[in-house]
């Protein structure tokens, strides 16, 4: 099961786009506090969350606490100063995709301690960042791919789709 990690993160938007792409591949969505923003279950059924039921949200007081629940044997920190990009990595069933806040990203020495574990998005380098969420979302996607979309629908089908030749 892919496990996504958002480390404070600031944006309520980002963070139901992130859970609306945990929902729809059944991945884990792990948040580490503080958040910028509330996910009570008022708050959710007034931001019209109606996915929220489907995603496993699991939450951390911070980040050291994150890390001696979970343990992750294969895990990966999304950022911008990363020495590879993310397409040169093998994802297994299990891996966790670290991502930091919208406006910091991760903290550097995380980063340090775990330079080998750093992956990053190629982007022009006149550009900042991506959004939070498409980051995500990029990255997931091809850990899914990787793995042949596991428990993912690879097929639709239109409404009259018999009466349509391929």
């Amino acid at each position: 099961m892919l496990h996504i990690v958002l480390v404070e993160p600031e944006i309520p938007q980002n963070c139901g786009n992130i859970a609306r792409t945990c929902a729809a591949t059944g991945s884990v969505l792990h948040l580490v506090e503080p958040l910028g923003f509330d996910i009570s279950d008022r708050a959710v059924r007034r931001a019209g969350l109606d996915y929220w039921h489907l995603v496993d949200v699991r939450t951390y007081r911070n980040l050291d606490r994150f890390f001696q629940v979970n343990h992750p044997a294969e895990f990966y920190l999304l950022s911008t100063k990363a020495p590879r990009a993310y397409t040169e990595a093998a994802f297994g069933p299990d891996a966790y995709l670290i991502f930091g806040k919208e406006t910091r990203g991760l903290p550097e020495d995380l980063l340090r301690r775990h330079y080998g574990r750093c992956l990053r998005i190629p982007i022009r380098s006149e550009a900042r960042s991506l959004n939070l969420a498409n980051s995500a979302a990029i990255v997931a996607f091809e850990a899914l791919r990787q793995q042949g979309f596991p428990h993912l629908a690879q097929a639709g089908r239109l409404s009259d789709a018999e009466t349509i030749k391929i």
